[in-house]
C-alpha cells in the first residue's frame, strides 16, 4: 500500500464530506450550516489542491481544476459570510453561501469519482 496515495484520496474524500456536512440541511436556516465546519472544508480542500499539484497527467490536471473550483466558491462563500454578517438578511445570505458550498460540493464529487476511477482502472 502507497501512504502517499493514502494521504492523497484521505484529503479528497474529506474535503468533500466536510462541504456535504455544512451543505446539508435547510438552505435558509443558518443554525444548520456552522461557520467553523465552512472553514474546516476551506482548510481541507486547500491542503487537497497542494497535494494534487505533483500529478502531471490528464486526470491530475482535471483533479486539479475540480479542486481550484471548489477552493474559489467555498473561499467566496466564508468572503460573504465575513463581510455581510450582520449587515444583511440572515436567511437571504445563509442562502448564497449554502448556494456557493453547493457548487463546490459538486467540483467536490467529480473529484471523487475521478480519483475511484482512475483507481479502478489502474492496473496491478
Amino acid at each position: 500500500m502507497n501512504l502517499e496515495k493514502v494521504v492523497f484520496g484521505f484529503f479528497i474524500v474529506l474535503a468533500m464530506t466536510l462541504n456535504f456536512g455544512f451543505f446539508i440541511g435547510d438552505i435558509d436556516n443558518a443554525s444548520h450550516h456552522h461557520a467553523y465546519e465552512l472553514y474546516a472544508a476551506i482548510i481541507v480542500s486547500l491542503i487537497a489542491t497542494v497535494l494534487k499539484f505533483g500529478d502531471r497527467t490528464h486526470v491530475g490536471a482535471i483533479l486539479l481544476s475540480t479542486s481550484l473550483a471548489a477552493d474559489l466558491q467555498l473561499i467566496a462563500a466564508a468572503i460573504l459570510w465575513a463581510a455581510l454578517s450582520g449587515t444583511y438578511d440572515e436567511a437571504s445570505l445563509t442562502v448564497y453561501i449554502v448556494s456557493l458550498s453547493g457548487g463546490a460540493l459538486m467540483a467536490n464529487i467529480i473529484s471523487v469519482v475521478l480519483l475511484i476511477s482512475e483507481t479502478i482502472s489502474q492496473k496491478r
